[in-house]
């Protein structure tokens, strides 16, 4: 039986569901056993809660902070990058005790950090003889923050080539960058056709299907774009998914129908991903998960309101590869839908764009490899020990 330890922070939604994607994909394989931790729960309540305050504050509230210091933070020297997150990881080893103590009992035989305070942290038990397992690093932004490069990583699974290209030139050896794409749910790797998610959430088959993913938005930035495309759309269905935030749907409350247009709006769902292929276009904002899913389906977005620093960096490549559009003015929503709408040639193309791009089985293929990695590192052992035992017997 093969023991896989997946540790991620529960700093927004989008390393959650990358943990949980790569656990469903181990245990698709046979004799292996998966543990997936919240590292930040095995800290201090006073570390925890710092962390997770300071990031929602300043992502939320103080977005030009936020980038000052996501941009101040990513170092381009590779070594003293390094040496800063080791430094960084010694600062936080008192917060982190009951961590270690959990990582030394689970005894793993691997590895796997989905966020980059728990990597920081397994480098400092790694150097004090306190685990004995490869570990490795899934990248969860299209772009690398220096942040995510520890000392002891066995392999880092980046979403593309231009991140490989990116760590490569500040320093990083090739041999470890496996380019996987970001994990996405399983079920994304399963066909599904437009029209029979349209049937199945009664959705017409005949009119324009646009989606719009605001748990993570402004209310009111949401409601004047939802507003406007009432407004201005000559036909279609109008879905916003406000996810946990209750905040939104009370702000929506006064939009119903137009004359054209029918809204829908919906809290917590269990179906997005046949919304994702259900829609002609999905307006989201730029969070790594979120847009590897609709890139993995194939479906042309819309990109508004990316959070400073690492969101950015994800809708430039996306809207690079031509897969999507990045909009800052949110006047222009209104008129790109129009646009593209009307233009069904330029909307194939995006949607060829972003198929090309997208991974559905990233989080399938993480597991294969790093499930090979092991078999061949235990054969090698054993025979290495074979070896040793035939060589002391030889000598007796």
């Amino acid at each position: 039986m093969t023991r896989i330890l997946i540790l991620y922070s529960s700093l927004g939604s989008g390393h959650v569901s990358a943990a949980k994607a790569l656990r469903d994909a181990f245990l698709h394989f046979p004799d292996v056993e998966v543990l997936s931790e919240d590292a930040l729960a095995y800290t201090s309540s006073i570390y925890r809660n710092a962390v997770t305050q300071i990031y929602e504050q300043l992502s939320v509230k103080v977005p030009q902070l936020y980038k000052a210091f996501y941009e101040g933070s990513d170092v381009d020297d590779l070594e003293k990058s390094l040496d800063n997150n080791l430094a960084w990881a010694k600062i936080e080893r008192p917060f982190f005790r009951r961590l270690g103590k959990m990582v030394k009992d689970a005894n793993p035989d691997a590895i796997v950090c989905v966020q980059q305070i728990p990597s920081r942290f397994l480098q400092l038990l790694e150097q004090d003889d306190e685990i004995f397992c490869p570990q490795y690093v899934v990248i969860t932004d299209t772009i690398a923050h220096s942040t995510w490069i520890n000392y002891g990583v066995s392999s880092y699974f980046l979403p593309n080539d231009l991140s490989v290209n990116f760590l490569v030139q500040r320093g990083v050896e090739r041999s470890v960058l496996q380019v996987t794409g970001i994990p996405v749910k399983l079920e994304i790797m399963q066909p599904k056709s437009q029209t029979e998610m349209r049937k199945r959430h009664n959705l017409p088959l005949d009119a324009p299907v646009i989606t719009l993913f605001g748990g993570g938005l402004n209310p009111k930035r949401v409601h004047f774009m939802v507003s406007n495309l009432l407004e201005h759309l000559e036909s279609g269905v109008l879905t916003v998914a406000a996810g946990r935030n209750k905040e939104l749907l009370d702000d929506l409350a006064d939009l119903t129908d137009s004359p054209t247009v029918k809204l829908r709006k919906v809290g917590m769902i269990d179906y997005v991903d046949d919304l994702i292929v259900a829609s002609d276009l999905i307006i989201t904002k730029a969070g790594g998960l979120i847009t590897s899913e609709i890139l993995a389906r194939g479906t042309p977005m819309l990109i508004v309101d990316p959070i400073p620093g690492q969101e950015e960096q994800n809708a430039d490549v996306i809207a690079a590869a031509g897969a999507g559009t990045q909009l800052r003015l949110l006047e222009m929503v209104t008129p790109a839908v129009q646009y593209l709408l009307k233009h069904p040639e330029r909307l194939n193309e995006m949607r060829q764009a972003a198929q090309e791009l997208g991974q559905p089985r990233a989080a399938l293929n993480i597991a294969d490899f790093i499930l090979k990695n092991w078999q061949a590192h235990r054969i090698a052992k054993d025979m290495s020990k074979a070896l040793r035992q035939q060589t002391e017997t030889h000598a007796d």
